[in-house]
């Protein structure tokens, strides 16, 4: 069928060619190869429009494909109306050798981007198994982190391998290459040590796809600054901090220096509120406040709640209350609503507790003070 195909379009081009023999050559292989063109854009356009009617609207995902497929699938299509043309156009052999060439150079391109589309989808169809914004998202964290960094270290090596492709096609550029393998001593030392901190990010971000020490929508502490993991590429990672900055670090600092990871095996935490105040304050009465408190509030994951004297001091001992919550944003918010409505409760019922400072004076009844007598000078006089 394939071969019938292209047997009843070269004699279609072979007729157009005929009926223009009265142009020079060139004209006529300029209008073989812009018909061919012509044809092959309105059939893929006929094709494309057919296959979106009969998806319509039901099928969203199978219209993104169609979407992300629609520039590969044309230029292929272009590229085999080409080939089968270029063999009807009376060229020269010096132009259809260029020709072919640059036919050739387009099959490569056409094979790189469609590995590169094909990782897209590959990817895109196997997360969607898993939503990061659900509530227990860890598993989609770990998922979502090691497809997005692995998929785009795979398209830098198929961008570098369709372009070592495409530049061996050249005779010169092949030589090139084999003198530069002959003489690699010194210049790939150079190269390499020039090269290093793009490999050092590079295979960074291979450790971080497998032993995933962050992952993305982790809540972070980097360089002071708390945030969460926005993005993550192969030389770089996007941190969005609290108040909506974004901090841009080398994906290399992740693995040579410490940092904070409060999200590492899970999403839920224990916050603290430190509060200081008076020796008279009852504990009991505070720590069963603390414990009405979060049972009252919706952030509390009902898991921990407690309170204890952590140290003693001259004007005032230190209580500490332990609270958790399901993430990072709730144990914040969870922190200072105890802490506000402590502070309440304890300006209401117990104001004594408050810190205060206190001044005792005494004075001896039937005792007048005086000043002390002067120093006798020292020495003989």
């Amino acid at each position: 069928m394939w071969q019938d195909f292209i047997h009843r379009a070269n004699s279609a081009f072979a007729a157009l060619a005929a009926a223009l023999s009265f142009a020079p050559p060139w004209a006529v292989s300029v209008i073989v190869l812009a018909a061919a063109t012509a044809i092959a854009w309105i059939t893929h356009a006929a094709t494309l429009a057919v296959v979106g009617r009969l998806l319509g609207a039901r099928r969203p995902y199978l219209r993104s494909v169609l979407d992300q497929t629609r520039n590969p699938t044309r230029l292929g299509l272009l590229l085999i109306a080409m080939e089968i043309a270029l063999q009807t156009a009376p060229l020269g052999a010096d132009t259809r050798a260029f020709v072919s060439r640059l036919l050739g150079l387009g099959v490569i391109c056409l094979v790189g981007w469609m590995a590169l589309t094909a990782l897209r989808l590959a990817a895109s169809l196997y997360l969607l198994r898993f939503q990061v914004g659900t509530a227990d998202n860890l598993m989609a964290r770990k998922h979502v982190t090691q497809v997005r960094v692995l998929q785009r270290v795979a398209e830098v090596v198929i961008v570098l391998v369709t372009l070592g492709f495409a530049l061996m096609t050249f005779s010169e550029v092949r030589q090139f290459g084999i003198t530069l393998f002959a003489s690699a001593g010194v210049a790939g030392l150079v190269a390499g040590l020039a090269a290093r901190p793009v490999m050092s990010n590079f295979l960074a971000g291979v450790q971080i796809a497998i032993a995933q020490p962050i992952r993305i929508d982790d809540a972070v502490i980097v360089e002071g600054e708390f945030g969460n993991v926005e993005e993550i590429t192969f030389s770089y990672v996007v941190v969005r901090l609290w108040d909506l900055r974004r901090m841009v670090v080398p994906i290399s600092y992740f693995i040579e220096k410490p940092f904070q990871n409060w999200t590492r095996t899970g999403g839920e935490l224990i916050g603290n509120v430190m509060l200081y105040v008076d020796h008279t304050t009852p504990v009991d009465a505070v720590r069963k406040k603390l414990t009405e408190i979060v049972a009252q509030s919706k952030l509390w994951n009902g898991k921990v709640v407690n309170l204890q004297v952590t140290d003693c001091r001259e004007t005032t001992i230190e209580l500490r209350a332990l609270v958790s919550a399901d993430n990072a944003g709730a144990v914040s918010d969870l922190r200072a609503e105890v802490r506000e409505k402590l502070i309440e409760f304890l300006q209401r019922e117990h104001p004594h507790a408050l810190p205060r400072r206190r001044n005792e004076i005494s004075e001896a009844r039937g005792v007048k003070m005086t000043e002390p007598p002067a120093t006798p000078p020292q020495g003989g006089g």
